[in-house]
Formats: structure tokens, sequence, C-alpha cells
């Protein structure tokens, strides 16, 4: 009876509020959703929601002509008068009546690529029109599953927020936002504030439907949906598309309308699919329906996407202006069935804003502070597109058990089935969970870190550590405590740590660590314990080599001000030497060399080590530049965004002092500068350059020399690969003196092998790299590598395969390695 009172009670608040309101519905009475209704010559309106119900806002009576417009269907101009409110205006609309006329049938010359030239032409005069506003900015986000399984890999799924009906099927997301936002075409600008948020049953409701992300331009030559996708009106387009024209009709205001299909030359192409519509004599869009596939966006899981633009007549600066936008997706993978739309309305426009030098800055996005926590009156006010009953529905229920799942006997309950221990826990690992007091204690199990070497065999940690949340806002600690236990060694290694973090502002967090622990000579880890195990039990092949060190560090990191992270780390060791104790493997010794010694340097050296044991004390110093760093500013966190224009700088300064030799004291500095460069439709560009220098030259440890990231594996796994070297044996090349490594690779996604006759349908991606890197006192050393990426079956294509060639003196080396990216 509760909730029946709630709906009634949202029902009759939006029926007090409204002005005009009405249902639109086609010539067989059925509902047409995403309709634009605004008053004629304005560019303020609203759009139908998806059972084709709409309000219009109108601050008091009078006469007005009321416009409504939808892609495919007859423009409709309404006369109305208007004595009171709530006042019903019901419409049907008619199918658009299509006409190709007699000189475009009969012409040689395409007469659609007319029209598309003209509009590439006139690209820069029409968005010059409307190069900086002001807008209102709507959106809604929904996401809908069907016959959600209970289980996915042996964990359940629960009920995805109590929204599914006995079939398991519903709305699983449903949000919406509405926003101030700013725009300036030179130099590209975009601000935006959100006024209003909500998400179904959360409290916070902070949604993520930026107006920015929504900002699908077609007047730029490429267009960032999903992956960067050819423009059907870019300047290049008629390299990417072919042109048909469907035929003509007029607008409400006597504008000859062009409808143009847009069809693909090659369909595995980053390019569009489907219809635009072109405004005659102002060469301009009038609307788009286009659809992409998952292929095309690179996402392997969505099976499709539809994106659906309407514009409108602006008498204020003599242009055609988004009014609103809508992107349908279907995605259907590993036994989940999801659909669902992002819809946006623009009103309100302002073309002539007052900006000054303090309107745009690094800060992209704010909350207004009370954001989250408007009430129904409020957006049913507000809100220009209704809800639809389900909408409505959804946020009536999961808004009432919101309160019922943040109770302790709702919080305990649950924990009482996620807390039972089972006879696999102590393998696995086990978690004791208590979410009303925000507090979880987890124990490691026997394989969570299985793994193996030649100095300790088989080798798997046991710990347990205790998590505590102190607020929503980012402030946590944490502590534990791991043993590592050496079957073949037979040596325990015991370590604990706590860690704080305050906020997710500045994220400032403190760490102390210590105790006993084995670590790689490189200290930049380039053998995962994955692969070494693999490799050592398969083909005795024990890359990894590492020694002892009883320690304590404590470190702090934070973001001092925006786009500078700060970090300083001090330590205190004793390092030891470690030997080989097993020589243990799968693959029979008959027929494979037998294991190489754990001296990085002389492999067949199984008594003596490459360093003596010492103690020591290391700083480090660090501090990483993003520079232009764009942010979104939440009322509990940032965001931080980044910039494509611009290269990240990290600096670090480490020294070594308080040895017991003398020898080992140091002091070093390392910088790097990074980059990831988007081509738009010819790809992606990367660029990591990074250098050390000594400040004096000395006999340090082994440990502490400057070392590059090799690579000996042929199936690659190492997510950074772009960073590493392809051929390059993991201890051949090291100094105590100076160095330098430059990497750079381009995926030119389609760019190139989409134009070649046949290898297109393939849909690869063709990658080209250099390596290079120069040491004191070694000859360089250089690697060129040609690549091809989205290698698989049907839509799964994760695998990658490169040749690369390696020059190092006078030697020269060539090899294949394969792997998988999963970066879509």
């Amino acid at each position: 009876m509760k909730r029946i009172f709630c709906l009634l009670l949202l029902f009759i608040s939006s029926i007090t509020v409204a002005q005009v309101k009405g249902k639109i519905t086609d010539t067989n009475n059925q509902p047409l959703s995403f309709v634009s209704i605004y008053l004629d010559k304005t560019v303020t309106g609203t759009t139908s929601n998806d059972n084709g119900d709409y309000i219009l806002e109108l601050n008091k009576a009078g006469a007005y002509s009321i416009v409504f417009q939808y892609l495919g269907y007859k423009t409709l101009k309404k006369e109305v008068s208007i004595n009171s409110f709530p006042f019903e205006l019901n419409i049907k609309l008619e199918e658009e009546n299509i006409q190709l006329d007699e000189i475009s049938i009969s012409t040689k010359d395409n007469p659609a690529n007319r029209i598309i030239r003209n509009v590439i032409a006139n690209k820069d005069k029409n968005t010059n029109k409307f190069a900086k506003y002001t807008a209102k900015f709507y959106s809604r986000g929904l996401y809908r599953i069907k016959d959600a399984p209970e289980k996915f890999l042996g964990q359940s799924m629960g009920d995805f927020g109590g929204g599914l009906d006995s079939t398991r099927s519903g709305i699983i997301y449903l949000s919406e936002t509405l926003s101030d936002i700013k725009f300036q075409k030179k130099p590209k600008k975009f601000k935006e504030n959100i006024i209003a948020s909500k998400v179904s049953g959360r409290d916070n409701g902070i949604s993520f439907n930026r107006a920015e992300d929504a900002n699908i331009n077609f007047y730029n030559n490429s267009v960032e949906f999903g992956n960067y996708l050819v423009s059907p009106i870019s300047t290049n387009a008629f390299s990417y598309y072919s042109y048909k024209l469907e035929g003509t009709f007029y607008e409400k205001n006597g504008k000859l309308i062009n409808k143009i299909k847009v069809l693909p030359k090659r369909k595995n192409d980053a390019v569009f699919s489907g219809s635009l519509y072109i405004v005659e004599d102002d060469w301009a869009l009038y609307g788009a329906d286009v659809t992409v596939t998952g292929t095309q966006v690179n996402i392997p899981v969505v099976d499709a996407l539809q994106l659906k633009q309407n514009y409108n007549y602006s008498e204020e600066n003599d242009a055609w202006v988004l009014i609103s936008q809508s992107i349908d997706f279907k995605v259907n993978a590993f036994g989940f069935k999801f659909d669902g739309r992002f819809s946006s309305a623009y009103s309100n426009y302002n073309f002539s804003p007052d900006f000054n030098q303090n309107t745009f800055t690094n800060e992209v996005l704010t909350f207004d502070k009370q954001a989250t926590e408007k009430d129904t009156v409020y957006w049913n006010k507000l809100r220009p597109v209704p809800l639809t009953k389900e909408e409505v529905k959804d946020y009536i229920i999961k808004d009432s058990i919101k309160v019922v799942r943040k109770s302790k006997p709702y919080l305990d309950s649950i924990n009482k089935k996620q807390n039972k221990f089972h006879f696999l826990s102590p393998i696995t690992g086990y978690t004791y969970r208590n979410s009303y007091e925000k507090w979880s204690l987890s124990f490691t199990g026997l394989i969570e870190k299985l793994s193996f070497n030649t100095v300790q065999g088989f080798h798997t940690s046991l710990g347990a550590s205790y998590f505590k949340s102190q607020n929503d806002k980012g402030k946590w600690w944490s502590a534990g405590v791991d043993v590592d236990y050496g079957f073949s060694e037979k040596k325990a290694r015991p370590t604990f740590y706590f860690s704080r973090k305050w906020n997710d502002i500045s994220r400032p967090r403190i760490y102390i660590t210590g105790g006993v622990t084995t670590a790689q000579f490189n200290r930049r880890n380039p053998i995962k314990k994955l692969d070494n195990l693999i490799r050592s039990l398969t083909r005795r092949l024990n890359y990894i080599k590492i020694y002892e060190k009883e320690f304590a560090r404590i470190g702090y990191s934070e973001e001092i001000v925006n786009g500078v992270y700060f970090s300083s780390s001090l330590e205190y060791a004793n390092r030891k030497p470690l030997f080989n104790t097993t020589n243990y493997s799968f693959a029979r010794q008959s027929k494979n060399a037998p294991y190489t010694s754990n001296n990085p340097l002389e492999p067949n050296n199984f008594t003596s080590s490459v360093f003596e044991a010492h103690t020591i004390a290391t700083l480090n110093v660090g501090a990483r530049f993003v520079f232009g760093q764009k942010y979104l500013s939440y009322s509990d966190r940032k965001f931080n965004v980044g910039n494509s224009k611009y290269p990240s700088l990290s600096v670090n300064y480490r020294k070594t002092f308080a040895a017991n030799n003398s020898e080992f004291n140091a002091d070093v500095f390392i910088a790097s500068i990074t980059q990831n460069i988007n081509a738009g439709n010819y790809g992606k560009l990367h660029y990591h350059v990074r250098g050390g220098a000594f400040l004096k030259q000395k006999n340090i440890a082994f440990m502490d020399h400057l070392q590059v990231k090799g690579n000996q594996m042929f199936i690659v796994t190492d997510s950074n690969r772009k960073n590493n070297f392809g051929l390059l044996e993991y201890y051949n090349f090291f100094t105590n003196n100076k160095y330098a490594e430059t990497h750079i690779e381009h995926n030119f996604k389609g760019a190139l092998l989409g134009k070649v006759p046949l290898i297109n349908k393939l849909n690869f991606h063709l990658i080209a790299g250099a390596k290079a890197m120069v040491m004191s006192d070694i000859k360089p050393y250089s690697e060129f590598s040609l690549g091809l990426e989205n290698i698989g079956i049907g839509k799964w294509k994760f695998l990658r395969i490169d040749f690369i060639r390696s020059f190092h003196g006078t030697s020269k080396k060539d090899g294949i390695l394969l792997g998988l990216d999963l970066s879509f």
C-alpha cells in the first residue's frame, strides 16, 4: 500500500507541475520515442520518452506554435491557445513522404556526392555560428538486463539492485543529470557544472553522464564514439564512404531537406552506416540516424550502437544546432544480455556568452553542493523528459529497498551468507565481512600466492589483513601480516604492513612495512612470478634471480596540487645473497639444460654471488608532473582525466647511504617522459623516454645499478610491454654511470590495412615500433618491430603478434612475440 501511495504521489506532483503534456504516436497508434518538441523559432524544448509521453514547460498562458520533429516523419507545427494549465496535447505524426525527383534520378553525377562536398566545404562556416555558447543539458542513462544468470564462474550475481522481475529481467541502472555547460571552439574548451544528479537506489546519486562525453560532433573529422571513427562529413570522407540520395522533403519553414544514405566502403573500417539529413543551401546537419558495430568501436562485447541526433534552426545566430541525441546499445556476452539508452537534450542556448580568462580551467566538471539531494518535486519541475512507468517504478522500488539494504539486520543477513567458511577456504582464501561497521578480515589461501623458483622451490604465503573504512570519502586504514614459506629452502619469511589514506581528493597515503622478503636484482621487476613458474617447471628456464632483504620501510604519497604527484620512501635493509636449493622440474633434465645459478652475471657459478652481504639505507624522493591535467570535481572525490596534448614527466632522486661499505653509498637521478597521442582516424602514438645518471661512478651493489626491462618470453603477458624491450636478455645491460632508453609505438588501427583488398576483411591492426638504448661503456642497442593486433575469432580478437629485429654492435637477432591485448 505504501508503494502505491508513493506512485500516486509521483504522478500527482508530475501533473501539478506540468504545463503542456501529451502523448505522441504514429498513425498506427504506436508510441514514438525521442520526438523533439519545441516552440517555433526557438531551440528550447524537450523530447518524448520511450512511451511517447512528453512535458513542455511554458512560462505563461497564451498563443503558441509548438513544433513536433522526428526523423522519418513529417514535422508538425501545432498552433494552440492555452488559457490554463495543465494543457493536454496529444499528437499523431505521419511518415515523411521522401521523394527522389526526376533530375536527381537522371543526372550522371551522383547528387549525394555534391551535397556532401558542399557540407564539407561549409563546415567551418556553420560551426563558427556556434563557436561559443552556454546551454542547459539534461541526460538520462538506462541499462536493462534480460534473463540474468544467477551465477557467473560459480559466484552469485545477486538481484542487481532489486529491480529484476521473476524472469530476472529489468532495469539495473537508471540515472539522470541536469547541468549548465559552456563551450568554446577555438581554442577548444568545455566546462560543465552539474546542478542535479540522481541514480536509482543510491544515496550519493552521482551519475557519470557527462555532457562532454555526449558531445558527438560530426563536423569534426574524427568522432569519438567508443573508438575514433571517421565522420561521414570528414575532409577525407570519400576514402571511406559512398553516398546515395534517398530523397528530399520540406521541413516546417520550407527548407529542403536531403536524406543521404551513408554506405561504408569497407565494413570493418572505423565508420558509421545509416542516414544523414542535410539542409539544402545551408549545407548543415538537420539530423542523423547512424549505427556502428562493436567491432568498429573496438568494444567486442557490444553488438551494435545506434546514434540519433536532431537539430533545430536558431534565428539568433542563423544556425542549425543540436537539440537532442540518443545512443542505444545492445550487449550479448558471457550469458549476459544487456540493452540500454543514453539520451540527452539541450536547451536555453546563449550564443553570445561573456567568457573571460577564468571561465575555463583544468577543472572541467563541478558538482553543486546539493546536487545529489534534490527531491521528487524538484525533479518533476525541471526534468524536461518525463519518466516512463517502468522508470517511475524502478525509482520507487529501489529507493524504498535502499533504506532496508542499509540497515544492520539486512547487511548482517547478507554477511552471514558471505561469511560461510567452506572446506576449500584454507586453499582459496577467506574473508569475514561486517558491512554495517565497514570492516573486513581476510586470510590468504595456500594457492593465492603459490609460485616456484630455484632458491625457494615451491613457495606460498599465508597471511591475514584487516581493512576498516572510516567514511564514504576515501578515508580508511589497513594492516596485515604475511608469512612466505619455501618448501625446498625450508625457510619462512614474515612481513607486516600498515597503510592509511585520508581522502579521495588529494589521496594522501602513508605506509609502514617491514620484515624479511626476497627481491629481484632488477628493482623494475621485469619477470612475473607466474611466467617464471611456467618456464621453470616446463623448460628449466629459471629467469628470475633474487636476493634476501631484511628491511623496514616508511613511505608517503599525495597529489600536492593538480597534476603534481609527490612520493617518498625511506628504507633500511640487510641484504643477503641466496643460492639454488632445488633442481626440480617437470621437464626431464636429460632433454633440457640444467638450471642456471642464482647469479645473474655468472649462470654457471653456483657457489658465489654477484654481491656481498651488506646493510644500507635508501631514500627515494620523486614527483610526477601531468601537464595540463584535466579533472572532475565530485562532492567527495577528484577524478583525474589527464591531458593527451601534453606529456607527463617523472623525476626521482635515490640516495643510498649508511652502508657498511662506503663504496655502496651513491646518488642517482632518474627521469622519464611519456605521452599517448591520439591521431584520430590514423590510430594512436605512444612514446616513452627514460634516463638516469649517477653523480659519481662507484663500485655499488649490483641491485642498485641502473637497468632496463628486458624480455626472454615468447608469450608476453606484461600489459606495460610498450616500455619494455622485446628481445633483450634480462641482466645483460646495467650501469653505475649513466644511460638512456626510448620506446616509440604507433598503432595504425585500420588506417592502413583497412584499405588493402581482402586483408581489410580480417580487420587486423598494424603496429610499428622502434626502441633504442644507450649506456656508458656499452655499444648501443636497438629494436624495430612490425605487429598485427586484433587477431581472433568472431568478436573475440585479443591476440597480438610482433616480429622484432634487434641490433647490438655487429650482431643481429630476429624474434616473434605473441601476446594478449585486453585494452578495449
